[in-house]
């Protein structure tokens, strides 16, 4: 029977697979960790210890949360009139979803952010009064303006800051290029906003900057999608704010520790998306280093380390990295809670067919990886009309789809080339693609598929 006295936070284990084997003179270590969080809630996860708990959260409820939904106003969004209508029944979507007792506001975003519920600086607690009342103040919105995200982003940073949950969590929606701030200025709230919250962001529309979406969301350990019918977007708001509503604990950390002589060369996260995170490290002491994954639900993820070590004779091993899950107290008074961990060996050998196997994992996202690299490098080319350059690294993408089983990939890179041979990569570049065609394969190119068990 579970035990209701305390809050609970998903069960966490870790996978680690490697091939172990180096030949002599080998020092690049490669492998998957699997990170898998189960049973969260109230449903018999592990006990979180007294700090690491929101003092206003109640036994047997689910962790305390708070959502600021952020909707592109700007005077883009009433072309056509339709957008700004599907925009607020999103958002209205969006909050009939939020749990009873999560934290909420809206703001609206033009070249200022703006309080639309519930105003004065505040969070609303969802309940059946405030989701009407909220909902009444969404239909006084109107197009008119330009477009700050930044602006937007610190405002929420700001509501959200102020809330005493463990869940903070942003949903964006823009329609346009962020054209009123600089790039720099978008950057540094990002910098900002990092750690504090994480966010989903939608581009609605065919008029908005992918690089732009995706870097909000990447930055803010989130996801980036288009919506390009707006008829689309209530779906998606609530799908979106389900998500957040099964997060059970946040900002769980991938710590690695390496003995003295290694070196990281990379470490991301391969699926669901590939992520990017060796840039994102703060030290946790001499040997230790954090990299942030974001709020967890019951879910599974993968990431791919890479470490170099230093040379060593046949029959030698070594621990070339032990992988932790830290959950920190947010006090900053106690350690650190180690919710999982996992090793990574090297052992050298002269056994040529041990050394020289590929670990199937580490194949399949080393793949997956290319493929979303060479779609970026492909579509980049087309763009700035390398014809040649694009139909090469398309057919690459195609090729690297076709053998990984990336079936959706597979599909949405065939609006864009004519497939002559999948298996070669052969592929002609189609002389029209629509835009929306071309935008949802660039968003989703680091979408991935888990290894076939």
């Amino acid at each position: 029977m579970a035990n209701f006295s305390k809050s609970h936070v998903p069960q966490f284990s870790v996978e680690v697979y490697q091939n172990e084997y180096l030949p002599e003179g080998g020092r690049e270590v490669n492998a998957i960790v699997t990170v898998t969080s189960t049973g969260g809630g109230t449903t018999g996860g592990v006990p979180l210890t007294g700090a690491t708990l929101s003092p206003a959260r109640l036994p047997g409820q689910g962790p305390k949360a708070a959502v600021v939904i952020m909707v592109d106003c700007s005077g883009s969004m009433d072309y056509p009139p339709t957008k700004m209508r599907n925009a607020r029944d999103a958002t209205a979507a969006a909050i009939d979803t939020l749990r009873d007792g999560t934290s909420f506001a809206v703001v609206g975003g033009t070249h200022i952010a703006k309080e639309v519920y519930p105003g004065n600086g505040r969070l609303a607690v969802a309940d059946a009064q405030t989701r009407a009342q909220a909902k009444e103040a969404l239909r006084r919105l109107s197009a008119g303006g330009g477009t700050a995200i930044g602006t937007w982003l610190r405002l929420t940073d700001r509501l959200l800051g102020a809330a005493d949950v463990d869940i903070r969590h942003g949903i964006l929606l823009t329609d346009g290029r962020n054209e009123h701030e600089s790039p720099e200025d978008l950057r540094a709230a990002l910098d900002a906003c990092a750690g504090r919250f994480t966010c989903d962001a939608r581009g609605v529309g065919t008029d908005w900057e992918v690089k732009e979406v995706t870097a909000i969301a990447s930055a803010l350990l989130g996801t980036a999608d288009i919506v390009a019918d707006p008829a689309g977007l209530a779906a998606d708001f609530t799908q979106m704010m389900e998500n957040a509503m099964g997060k059970e604990v946040a900002d769980v950390a991938l710590r690695l520790w390496t003995p003295v002589g290694v070196e990281i060369k990379f470490v991301k996260q391969v699926a669901p998306t590939v992520a990017e995170l060796t840039d994102r490290r703060t030290e946790a002491s001499p040997r230790a280093g954090d990299y942030p994954t974001g709020s967890w639900g019951d879910e599974s993820r993968d990431y791919h380390v890479c470490v170099r070590v230093p040379e060593a004779g046949i029959g030698q091993e070594m621990l070339a990295a032990r992988v932790s899950l830290i959950l920190p107290d947010p006090s900053g008074a106690a350690a650190p809670q180690v919710l999982s961990q996992g090793l990574v060996r090297a052992v050298w050998t002269d056994d040529m067919v041990a050394s020289t196997s590929i670990n199937p994992q580490v194949a399949h996202y080393t793949g997956q990886a290319e493929l979303a690299q060479v779609i970026q490098q492909g579509l980049d080319a087309r763009k700035s009309g390398d014809f040649d350059g694009a139909t090469a690294k398309l057919g690459r993408a195609v090729q690297l789809a076709s053998a990984s089983g990336n079936e959706d990939t597979a599909k949405l890179l065939s609006k864009v080339v004519d497939v002559v041979d999948a298996a070669t990569g052969t592929v002609r570049l189609k002389a029209k693609v629509a835009e929306a065609d071309e935008m949802t394969l660039e968003t989703r190119s680091t979408k991935t598929v888990r290894v076939k068990k």
